[in-house]
């Protein structure tokens, strides 16, 4: 079967765990393997309490302002994606010349040339799914901002009635599915350097994966920036002028 497109058992065996291991940590980052909160479950958190924040001011020019920053971030990201698509596009044009390259590397494994161009049209896949993502994302949050636009505007208790409410929830739910569909697109970036790995040698391709991995996992279990989210600000230092150091942990 390897031979029938060009790629050896091996080869298939390091895709197949490539695969398995982006499925595993999407799951686990979206909460549905391990109880332990993720950054990004954390930040879905957040995302609510800032637009139920949003709904208690009256102007709003700070709210936009945020969805103005996170829409050019992902359209950079959406634009990045095209251009290294090109750049795929430009490897299999000089195919012979890489694979000489790479055969020359100390742990290269003697490639044909149809395996390579295989191996790069995996990669074209990869990030054209990152950018179908990237690109969704930023349509999601230019429709969050349209809904941030119809959350009425404060009154006393006014702000706290079940039209506010549906609004208010409408707009959170909208803002996490654009965070959602922007961490997926990201998620392809960061798998696609692992995947770089695959053009050396399949045992080089499984290696980056787990080191991929074992980053990916630090950032979003074991991080600063997950204990900034969900920690408590440290108590007061008993004792005229004196306070705790807001340092972040080393981690």
């Amino acid at each position: 079967m390897g031979d029938s497109f060009h790629l050896s058992t091996a080869d298939l065996v390091a895709l197949a765990f490539f695969l398995f291991v982006w499925v595993l940590h999407t799951l686990a980052s979206d909460g549905k393997l391990v109880s332990r909160m993720s950054l990004t479950t954390a930040m879905n958190v957040q995302r609510e309490a800032w637009m139920r924040t949003m709904a208690e001011r009256e102007i709003r020019i700070v709210d936009t302002a945020i969805m103005a920053g996170l829409q050019q971030g992902t359209a950079f990201f959406a634009s990045s994606s095209l251009i290294a698509i090109g750049g795929c596009f430009a490897l299999v044009g000089a195919s012979d010349q890489v694979v000489s390259m790479l055969s020359d590397l100390p742990l290269g494994a003697t490639s044909s040339r149809s395996a390579f161009q295989m191996k790069v049209f995996g990669l074209v896949l990869i990030l054209a799914y990152s950018f179908f993502k990237f690109g969704w994302a930023y349509r999601l949050f230019n429709y969050c901002s349209i809904l941030i636009g119809a959350v009425p505007i404060p009154h006393g208790e006014a702000s706290r009635n079940p039209v506010s409410e549906t609004a208010v929830w409408r707009a959170a739910r909208m803002n996490m599915l654009a965070g959602k569909h922007f961490n997926s697109g990201m998620r392809g970036v960061f798998f696609s350097i692992g995947y770089l790995g695959w053009f050396v040698d399949p045992t080089v391709f499984v290696l980056s994966t787990l080191l991929l991995l074992a980053v990916l996992v630090r950032r979003q279990f074991f991080s600063a920036a997950r204990q900034a989210v969900i920690g408590q600000p440290p108590e007061p230092t008993p004792g005229p002028g004196k306070s705790r150091s807001m340092r972040p942990d080393s981690q």
